[in-house]
């Protein structure tokens, strides 16, 4: 099991990288701003949701597939790309308010939700990143290396879950005063669309 020391040590760190500026914390701050603080938040349960399946990927020898296999790697990030592609033609082509002055109904939860998921999941760079980090603090002395993986991932999730939810907050304050706007919804999803255009981009090039 983990010890104390190596938990806090851990969190720390996985705290620190959520902070960092990345793929998944620049689409919670998109969806956020376009769709509010609750939307947000329903999009960081769905990007938690996939870190489930990249720490079980590596406690049970998948992710080193990603590792490994040339063509495993290209499928899956080719897949995110276009859906991240998908998503900057819904937000290109969102008109705004109708002529009655009434806004598009926001996406559902469980849209929303799902987003996040696929988002994180069609992203191999996270396996291998939980690869190779995630190892560094297990040790076969302190018993089980897979159930030490799994809390490993916990503790990651639990530090995406404060700081992405902090980032949705404000994120999502500010797009709802921004909501009343035509002109500022328009920017803002051209803005989304182009942020969404160049992720995709950045995974299609990506390397093992």
């Amino acid at each position: 099991m983990l010890t104390p020391e190596v938990a806090l040590s851990f969190f720390g760190v996985a705290v620190l990288l959520a902070l960092a500026p990345g793929p998944d914390n620049l689409f919670v701050l998109m969806q956020s701003a376009m769709w509010g603080r609750g939307s947000g938040m329903f999009v960081v349960l769905g990007l938690c949701t996939g870190l489930i399946g990249h720490t079980v990927a590596v406690a049970i020898g998948l992710a080193a597939v990603f590792a490994t296999s040339e063509a495993a790697f290209t499928t899956l990030k080719l897949a995110g790309a276009l859906y991240l592609l998908y998503l900057a033609w819904q937000a290109f082509r969102f008109k705004g308010m109708d002529h009655t002055g009434e806004r598009p109904a926001a996406l559902g939860a469980g849209q929303l939700y799902r987003r996040g998921i696929i988002m994180n999941l069609t992203n191999p760079k996270v396996s291998l990143f939980f690869l190779a980090f995630l190892p560094q603090f297990t040790s076969p002395a302190r018993g089980s290396v897979a159930l030490q993986t799994l809390s490993l991932g916990g503790l990651f999730m639990l530090s995406t879950l404060l700081v992405f939810g902090l980032l949705a907050w404000f994120s999502g304050t500010l797009g709802e005063r921004m909501q009343s706007s035509q002109r500022a919804q328009r920017v803002l999803n051209r803005i989304a669309g182009t942020v969404f255009v160049g992720l995709a981009v950045k995974l299609m090039m990506s390397q093992r």
